[in-house]
């Protein structure tokens, strides 16, 4: 038989361990976001002693697969609306805002003569390689397609497609000059000024919206909700305007 004194140790120990447990917190965000949730979440430890943020970074798509594998993540913050369409019809998350906006741009190396004036340029045949995310789970991959695609130039430029696995990826490929040319947001070209330049603000077709959720699955819900609270707050959206992101 264990002491009273023991159990009582026992007990602090535990609600220790559940406290420190409660206070971690596990953000799966898009690639684009890398930049402004580090400096949100070291805001948010900051503002909340004893909190800690642990951030996971990836294509949206990605991130999802991983949710829906039972990975243990608390929030989930998407490049686009259709990631988190999935998420939802799977019910894999709840508590669904949007947070920020970003942009569509073609970006080539800093130090190219390529100077495309419109789309249509990428079919010339000085462009051999263009990078982008892969469609099938990048978010900029899929606006960049459905832009070539309203263009009708898709069948053109198909065959020149670097696929990326995220944007961040599709952004190194064009500063290391591997591609002539390449999509990314416009928050992306941002980090990257001195070795890489916009040539094309391009149209999306339909706006660029970030939203944010709680995973339904997660195991600190109201640290959850703190986090996104955060993220919606006046402190949280100008950190993301500092880097470039939109208002929602």
């Amino acid at each position: 038989m264990l002491s009273r004194a023991c159990k009582w140790f026992l007990l602090a120990l535990m609600a220790l361990a559940q406290a420190a447990a409660a206070a971690e917190l596990t953000v799966s965000a898009a690639a684009s976001l890398t930049d402004a949730f580090r400096a949100i979440g070291r805001d948010y430890e900051a503002q909340h002693p004893g909190a800690r943020v642990l951030l996971n970074f990836g294509a949206s798509g990605a991130l999802l697969q991983q949710i829906a594998k039972g990975a243990p993540v608390d929030v989930f913050a998407s490049a686009d609306q259709e990631t988190m369409d999935q998420a939802q019809q799977q019910n894999l998350i709840a508590e669904r805002r949007d947070f920020t906006r970003n942009a569509l741009v073609l970006i080539v190396p800093a130090g190219s003569r390529l100077a495309p004036a419109s789309l249509g340029d990428l079919t010339r045949p000085g462009v051999k390689r263009i990078a982008m995310g892969n469609p099938a789970s990048v978010p900029v991959g899929r606006y960049a397609r459905r832009a070539l695609e309203n263009a009708s130039l898709w069948t053109a430029v198909e065959a020149k497609i670097i696929q990326a696995q995220n944007v961040r990826q599709a952004l190194d490929y064009v500063a290391r000059g591997e591609v002539d040319a390449g999509f990314v947001f416009a928050t992306d070209a941002a980090v990257m000024k001195d070795k890489v330049k916009v040539a094309l603000d391009v149209p999306a077709g339909t706006p660029i919206s970030y939203p944010i959720a709680r995973v339904a699955a997660g195991a600190n819900a109201e640290e959850a909700r703190r986090f996104i609270a955060h993220v919606l707050s006046p402190a949280g959206q100008e950190v993301l305007a500092r880097f470039g992101f939109l208002r929602p």
